[in-house]
């Protein structure tokens, strides 16, 4: 499924109000950011570590089991008389050594559905792993957007700044020559105030997107870099039915196969837990060497079967099964809210994607029309039938359209990476092309 394409714009230029970023920041460079130094996915890699180093611990009860000790000792033999005295038996040494080895041969599939549950479990770990990198890269695009966002939003803002120190120029010398009231002068000082205020707003939240882009990353660092521009192209089958897309989720998303091979691990621990009411057969074998001395010790081998069987355990093997039966519910009822969490989230994706590009639409209109409207009311300001009241509603009106075109075409972009994300997209469905 390739669901997403981004074709990546390098460069922007950030005016004479804002010094020119000393690098720019791609949404590749920083997914690739991400995947090194996010601490989610170290801490999630090292959970997969540990879950297949529990396999191995698993695996090691049907490999033999082999000890050694040594031993050697040093004593006097002294015993006592009737006659209250003591007489010296000299000095006695003795040495030991030995082997023992242990293997077992059958326990009625105790210690193999042990191995299989670890063995479900690491499986569960690693999809667990491909679902967190999938939840930062969706952070990281989220916020990469947020951050593209501010930028426009800063960009609209700087304009709008622009325009308002111009038109008091404009505004002042008509005053001067009595072609104006003074209180044109005084609406016009008012507008380009709110201007410069709504400037130093944008330009303070592109500092704190960046800074959360950061987070997003897991980096440490300046914030002095600009976010290169992207366009998000649609999402393969966004238009297609819920059931359609819920399918393809389940089928491809990485927590929807954790939580099966959860389910499948707890069922083989519930038998490796019932196995403890039957007995456990291994065999032995030892070899120890023992004597006065080391030099001249003896050698004795031994070897021979076990079986071993809990008769009666005060009940407690069948209170573990019980509870392991209890938690194989409860994993399955956690598979089942997943599911319906994921129909929930391909819903919500699918409704937002639509719902955008209605707002996309709409929004570009508004500007189209607004953009006419302050053309219109700057040649009646400037011929001398309008007012500053009019000219000043349409700057408003312009700046509020652009800022809402901003608005709706970047969360199309987010809405489309979310339902990317919901539908199981792999991070390679990401396609960056050359401008």
């Amino acid at each position: 499924m390739r669901t997403l394409a981004m074709v990546v714009v390098l460069g922007w230029c950030s005016g004479a109000l804002a010094a020119e970023p000393s690098r720019v920041l791609t949404l590749e460079q920083a997914e690739v950011t991400a995947r090194e130094q996010q601490p989610q996915l170290r801490s999630a890699r090292a959970g997969t570590d540990a879950a297949r180093a529990r396999v191995d611990q698993a695996r090691s009860g049907f490999l033999p089991q082999v000890s050694g000790n040594a031993s050697y000792d040093v004593g006097t033999n002294r015993v006592g008389t009737s006659s209250g005295g003591v007489v010296s038996g000299g000095t006695a040494r003795r040495f030991s050594a030995g082997l023992t080895a242990n293997q077992l041969l059958y326990d009625f599939g105790r210690t193999s559905g042990r191995l299989t549950a670890s063995r479900r479990s690491a499986e569960a770990q690693e999809a667990t792993q491909a679902q967190t990198l999938e939840d930062v890269l969706l952070d990281v695009r989220a916020s990469y957007f947020d951050a593209l966002t501010q930028r426009a939003l800063l960009d609209v803002a700087r304009e709008t700044l622009e325009s308002e120190e111009k038109r008091l120029k404009q505004v002042k010398a008509a005053v001067e020559v009595g072609n104006r009231p003074e209180i044109d002068l005084l609406q016009q000082r008012t507008a380009r105030a709110n201007a410069q205020v709504r400037f130093i707003q944008a330009r303070n939240a592109e500092g704190t997107a960046k800074a959360q882009l950061n987070q997003a990353m897991g980096v440490e660092g300046s914030t002095d870099y600009a976010v290169a521009d992207v366009v998000v192209a649609p999402v393969e089958g966004e238009d297609s039915a819920t059931d359609v897309l819920v399918e393809r989720a389940l089928a491809a998303r990485g927590d929807v196969k954790a939580r099966e091979l959860q389910v499948r691990a707890q069922e083989a621990q519930v038998g490796a837990t019932r196995s403890d009411f039957w007995p456990s057969l291994g065999a032995t074998a030892g070899a120890t060497d023992t004597g006065t001395d080391p030099a001249d010790a003896t050698w004795n081998v031994s070897g021979g079967l076990s079986l071993s069987w809990p008769l009666f355990e005060g009940g407690r093997t069948r209170a573990e099964v019980r509870e392991q039966r209890a938690l194989l519910r409860d994993t399955q009822a956690q598979q089942d809210v997943l599911r319906q969490q994921v129909r929930l989230e391909v819903e919500q994706a699918r409704l937002a994607v639509t719902a955008s590009r209605e707002a996309l639409s709409a929004a570009e209109e508004a500007l189209v029309n607004a953009r006419e409207r302050l053309r219109l009311a700057e040649g009646r300001y400037q011929a001398g039938v309008g007012n500053i009241i009019e000219l000043s509603d349409a700057q408003v009106e312009y700046t509020n359209a652009a800022a809402q075109r901003v608005q709706a075409t970047y969360d199309l972009a987010t809405s489309r990476a979310t339902l990317a994300r919901a539908l199981g997209t792999q991070p390679h469905s990401v396609v960056a092309m050359a401008p």
